[in-house]
């Protein structure tokens, strides 16, 4: 008579997990998309479908969905998904004519707002076939409960040519039972009741990065509601000349472009007869370190400023740089604590769309 399979380590969805996950307020809301080129070559769906196969093996979250809880038995759970099979998850389609970069990103745009399954694991990647000069694409869709900006680019490290094939444990391991779900949910609360004496220090902390007085972001045809209609665009710009701009303005490389941002927004909103002065602009604060795709969820915090959009580019990123340093602190990601539960209470009672359609 054997033991009953040891169930592996319960993987809860985060409080800020949950955070992205009451922000989808539309079918397709809170997916992200990736766009890669291929080389010209025959690249064909089952080759593709195979490397991912293969590659995914690295990275559990791929093969896993999430499912709730019972009740009173905490937040949801990642369990690995025991009918998983690539031929969902990898599709192929064809570039329409002329196949270039214009086109690319109009079947990516279509693709990122298709909504995704929520009963399988949160992930698609489409082969697009018929580029210009043979060339084809790999558009890769996931959701943002998976992981954050540093987690997904962890996770396409892992997926393309020349990444190591890490082993994977024994697919699928056991979900877990009731009994462990409900004793993991108690260890929790325990250890929320003795973390009692820093919620003041934490709350401390999320009002420091959220601002004391958040910036009201002015009056113009950029701040209305979100429709349906989807289009991307790309500008290209050379990595080493960004460093440098940044290096002689004692800026980081995330400032020089927050003033290229600002600056581009300006000049579009006078295009429209319309000026304004600063641009209030949210910038995710990452409380990582590092990422690595076997260790994903969200681990960030907002940051709402408002930044200069005029003036020489090299002034504009002096005066960014003034505002992020001053706004900086050692607990990054901080605001995830007053964040994650109003977005959530907001949602609970069906206001959410209305908040985020009417907020400055």
């Amino acid at each position: 008579m054997s033991a009953h399979p040891r169930s592996p380590a319960i993987e809860r969805a985060s409080t800020i997990d949950l955070m992205e996950l009451a922000a989808a307020t539309t079918p397709a809301a809170g997916q992200v998309g990736a766009v890669l080129i291929l080389v010209p070559g025959q690249v064909g769906l089952a080759a593709v479908r195979s490397a991912f196969d293969e590659r995914i093996r690295g990275v559990p979250r791929l093969r896993q969905r999430l499912r709730s809880a019972p009740w009173g038995c905490g937040r949801p759970h990642w369990i690995d998904d025991s009918a998983f099979d690539i031929t969902d998850h990898v599709h192929e389609t064809a570039c329409p004519a002329p196949g270039d970069r214009a086109a690319v990103l109009a079947v990516a745009a279509g693709l990122v707002a298709q909504p995704l399954d929520r009963a399988r694991p949160l992930w698609t990647a489409t082969l697009v076939t018929g580029l210009a000069g043979g060339a084809s694409a790999l558009v890769v869709v996931f959701h943002h409960v998976m992981a954050d900006g540093m987690g997904g680019l962890a996770v396409l490290a892992d997926l393309v040519d020349g990444a190591p094939v890490r082993p994977a444990p024994g697919f699928p391991r056991p979900a877990p039972r009731w009994a462990e779900l409900c004793a993991d949910a108690l260890r929790s609360r325990l250890r929320q009741v003795a973390r009692l004496g820093s919620v003041v220090p934490r709350v401390r902390e999320a009002a420091a990065e959220l601002g004391s007085r958040p910036p009201r972001a002015p009056r113009c045809s950029l701040n209305a509601p979100v429709g349906r209609d989807r289009c991307m665009a790309v500008a290209d710009a050379e990595l080493d000349a960004v460093h440098a701009a940044a290096r002689a303005h004692d800026v980081s490389v995330n400032d020089a472009a927050l003033a290229a941002i600002t600056g581009a927004v300006r000049r579009f909103l006078a295009d429209r007869d319309e000026h304004v002065d600063d641009v209030v602009v949210s910038i995710p604060v990452s409380a990582r370190a590092t990422a690595t795709a076997t260790d994903l969820g969200n681990r960030i915090g907002v940051m709402a400023v408002a930044l200069p959009g005029g003036g020489p580019p090299g002034r504009r990123m002096e005066a960014i740089g003034a505002v992020t340093r001053s706004r900086k602190q050692e607990a990054r990601g901080a605001s995830a604590a007053l964040l994650a539960p109003l977005f959530r209470a907001l949602a609970a009672v069906g206001v959410l769309r209305w908040v985020t359609d009417h907020q400055h």
